[in-house]
């Protein structure tokens, strides 16, 4: 029996070799002429809905047939695990210059001859950076003009086949199938491909890549534009050339071509940051050793003799301040005169970045031909889901026809349910985040206890202080929590959008956007925001301290200063997302694509077809880019929100970004299937995001210099308090300790034990000893100090800030040449398009067309004139 089947199996494949000699991996019907711009597959499951799909499906395809589209169906015989069916389809020639024209597609109409821009002196330089020519710009540059059926004899049209590119074929075609009608049900006209692959009808649409990635196509017509961009873009050893955004442009349409721009240029720009950066970095490791606070601190008759109070109630000990010598000389690193620099350097790049992105943005747009785009009709027009979902109608004011709308009353109903849900979410991460607070309060007195008692802890106690492993457990476990509510989160901002019905393509972006970004706000930086601006704000003082729940004691910061905890924090989150994100992003899709088609490796190869390879491929979903910019703006918070803690943060994005760049077109070249190309002229909301984000940056970079690091505490002790004209510093740590006298403690906060029997110790604050009449309330120092911070924050913010829109009105948003340009194309097109209706009225006057009559001559010819002068 077994070799019957291996016998049957062998004459299937004899029968499809014979039936077809010529290798499936083509991107043409059978006839090798028509190119498949689409591909529907579905499987044929004998279930009680089989009757209801397989009517559907001959509605739809029949509609899709109407309209104009050529269909070639593959039976499952075919397919590689028989079972899949495939319907290829094609547009032709008419239906491709109808909805080029609905869709105001631009086209050439001559090539372009304005010069380029004078070369570069340090081309030469930066020739191992580029790439070849004909990879960079892959088509000649033109004068473009929105597409006309009745002006077909004013465009370049050479070859009908390919005058449209394959991303603007699979753009139309797309288009016809999110509005394709397939019938009728419960009294309500249904159609559109999404809800077709949403209930199963069909299991994909999508178009096809043009060859393998890994060869050239056999076929001498296929463009190989996919190994080419493998070859020269999608390998990591590549990593140091420039990008091919030209033809990224070109095979995955404006959209996704914008994002590489931005993202490409975002990495350029960080360059700059992470080497001043480093530069701030190394200044803190070379000045290490130079540090009065950490050397009095380390000092055995100074840090040494100093008795602390304990860090928790009953169970933790006195201590001696020089235990936690490592620590204060690590937080050196980052604590010193370079972060005050660094802090308003960054708020400045920022400023710069954002600024030249827009120039950077204003030339795209003039070589993409999307000038007066208005993002682009196809998104303008109305999301099928809202016509189908909206039943009432009323006449639009523009264009004076009736189209659906949705009552005021339901939308508000719809939104107070959203607004509801999105609160409840939020208020979920800030419930989550307090459960971590908890559990710092709650594990650090077994921390000190441990680390007290446990003998083979004792030779790690100065670097792994009871603060520092509470910090680096309870920031794993915060991470952990919210990869958890983000996984939940994306599908309940999905929901919850999707039950808005918004409007056009752009409105459910940007809602989505909006709900998904404040969300991920608050669950990546809520824990950053606590350390940086709670923790050990709101202690008290031995014998009155303040407690959570009245349970739990608020966490105390180092002797050195909480900045090395939000050190630690932004690195374990950030360093975290970034690792987990190329995890998922490039290892994920591998595996999946591995496993789907570990089948087809058993065969020929001429046998598995383009469209199955591509069925095979992962999907890039409508919102697969929107999950890309999401993880870079998120990015883009931690290296400006809390840059000051941290200098090495834009150098870890940086090495993230040039992983980042090459991780993405590797997965969207190898691991994806085509997506539909789409337009965009700018990154969309993100910009105002992005615009959001700068402003706040210098808010909290300013708070973070003045209340989270100890710079402005030791300022004021060095100009006003300090006694010792040789070396101002010295003194510092015993002045900012207070004094307490043990005997007043509490029965709820006395330790256990008092080995040495110590009469007094030391805290953290600047409060009157216990032998003063204002005993224990705070000094003339600590208010001003406060003082201090307060002026600091002022003055930083409102420097950055004239700063930052001096630089803004100073750059131009628009470069000077590009608006050159752009008057110089509009000026010959009109020119070009007027000349052409002149001689066509000429030709009627000539036939003797009597419409065509002579004021109508004068008024073209006039037209024409006017032009010029303009």
């Amino acid at each position: 029996r077994q070799s019957g089947r291996r016998y049957n199996l062998f004459l299937k494949r004899r029968l499809r070799i014979d039936k077809r000699h010529e290798s499936k991996d083509s991107i043409f019907f059978r006839d090798g002429v028509r190119r498949i711009d689409f591909v529907l597959s579905y499987v044929d499951d004998l279930n009680k809905e089989w009757e209801k799909k397989l009517e559907r499906r001959k509605e739809f395809e029949s509609n899709l047939q109407k309209a104009g589209l050529e269909l070639e169906t593959e039976d499952k015989k075919e397919s590689e695990d028989g079972k899949i069916y495939f319907v290829k389809i094609h547009a032709p020639w008419e239906v491709l210059i109808t909805y080029a024209e609905v869709l105001n597609i631009k086209v050439p109409i001559r090539e372009n001859d304005i010069p380029s821009t004078v070369e570069n002196p340090l081309d030469c330089m930066l020739a191992p950076l580029r790439l070849p020519e004909k990879v960079m710009h892959p088509e000649p540059d033109y004068f473009t003009a929105p597409f006309s059926k009745d002006k077909q004899e004013l465009y370049l049209i050479n070859d009908e086949s390919t005058f449209f590119s394959p991303s603007m074929r699979n753009r139309i075609v797309n288009y016809i199938l999110t509005r394709c009608p397939y019938g009728t049900e419960e009294g309500k006209k249904k159609f559109g491909i999404k809800r077709l692959l949403n209930n199963g009808t069909y299991s994909a649409a999508y178009p096809l890549h043009d060859c393998q990635y890994w060869k050239k196509a056999n076929d001498p017509n296929c463009d190989n534009e996919r190994y080419t961009l493998y070859m020269e873009w999608a390998r990591f050893l590549r990593f140091y050339k420039e990008q091919p955004l030209d033809l990224i442009r070109k095979y995955y349409g404006e959209k996704i071509g914008i994002y590489f721009a931005w993202l490409g240029f975002y990495t350029e720009m960080l360059f700059l940051a992470a080497v001043v950066g480093l530069i701030c970095f190394l200044y803190g490791l070379f000045t290490m050793d130079e540090n009065m606070s950490s050397k009095e601190i380390c000092d055995p008759a100074i840090g040494g003799e100093i008795i602390m109070c304990p860090l928790c109630d009953r169970e933790c000990e006195y201590w001696r301040l020089n235990t936690t010598c490592q620590s204060s000389e690590y937080s050196h690193l980052f604590d010193n005169v370079a972060t005050l620099f660094f802090a308003i350097f960054m708020g400045i790049w920022v400023t710069l970045f954002l600024e030249f992105w827009k120039r950077r943005q204003a030339r795209l747009k003039y070589e993409w031909d999307l000038v007066d785009f208005e993002e682009e009709q196809q998104q303008l027009q109305l999301r099928p889901e809202y016509e189908a979902k909206c039943t009432q109608k009323k006449k639009n004011p523009v264009t004076q026809e009736m189209e659906p709308y949705l009552p005021i009353t339901s939308q508000a109903v719809r939104f107070c349910i959203s607004g509801t849900t999105v609160l409840f979410w939020v208020s979920l991460i800030i419930a989550s985040m307090i459960a971590v607070i908890v559990y710092r309060l709650a594990v650090y007195a077994a921390f000190a206890s441990l680390m007290e008692n446990t003998e083979k802890l004792q030779p790690v106690r100065g670097l792994l202080t009871p603060q520092l492993a509470t910090s680096v457990t309870a920031s794993c476990l915060n991470f952990v929590i919210i990869m958890i509510l983000n996984f939940l989160y994306e599908r309940i901002a999905i929901w919850i959008t999707d039950m808005e019905i918004p409007r056009t393509h752009m409105e459910y972006e940007n809602r989505l956007t909006m709900k998904m970004f404040l969300f991920q706000f608050v669950n990546y930086y809520s824990s950053c925001f606590y350390v940086a601006f709670f923790k050990g704000k709101f202690v008290g003082y031995p014998g009155a301290y303040t407690y959570m729940f009245n349970r739990w004691r608020n966490e105390e910061c180092d002797p050195a200063g909480c900045l090395i905890e939000l050190t630690t924090q932004l690195t374990i989150v950030m360093a975290g997302k970034q690792i987990w994100g190329n995890i998922q992003e490039a290892i994920v899709p591998w595996i999946c694509n591995w496993w789907g088609r570990r089948k087809a490796r058993n065969n020929p190869e001429n046998l598995y077809s383009r469209w199955e390879q591509d069925h095979d491929l992962q999907t890039f979903g409508a919102l697969g880019l929107f999950y890309e910019y999401l993880e870079m703006v998120i990015q883009f918070g931690f290296i400006t929100l809390f840059v000051a803690s941290f200098p090495l943060a834009p150098l870890l994005a940086l090495m993230n970004n040039i992983l980042e760049i090459r991780v993405d077109s590797w997965k969207l070249t190898t691991q994806y299937r085509r997506p539909v190309a789409a337009k965009a002229h700018s990154i969309g909301v993100w910009q105002e995001i992005l615009n959001g984000m700068a402003i706040l940056s210098v808010v909290t970079n300013a708070f973070i210099v003045a209340f989270t690091s100890d710079m402005i505490p030791r300022l004021v002790y060095y100009y006003a308090y300090s006694e010792n004209e040789d070396s101002p510093m010295s003194g510092y740590i015993n002045n900012s300790l207070s004094v307490f006298q043990i005997s007043d403690f509490p029965d709820r906060n006395k330790p256990k034990l008092n080995r040495e029997d110590f009469v007094i110790c030391r805290y953290r604050d600047y409060r009157y000893p216990p032998d003063h009449e204002r005993k224990y309330l705070h000094t003339m120092q600590f208010w001003h100090i406060l003082a201090a911070k307060l002026a600091f924050i002022i003055i930083m913010e409102h420097v950055v800030f004239i700063v930052k829109f001096f630089v803004a009105w100073m750059i131009p948003d628009v470069p000077a040449d590009v608006k050159a340009k752009i008057k110089r194309e509009k000026y010959l097109t009109q020119k070009i398009l007027h000349e052409y209706e002149l001689e066509k009225l000429k030709e009627r006057l000539c036939q003797g067309d009597k419409r065509a009559t002579e004021k109508e001559f004068i008024a073209t010819e006039g037209r024409m004139e006017l032009s010029r002068a303009m």
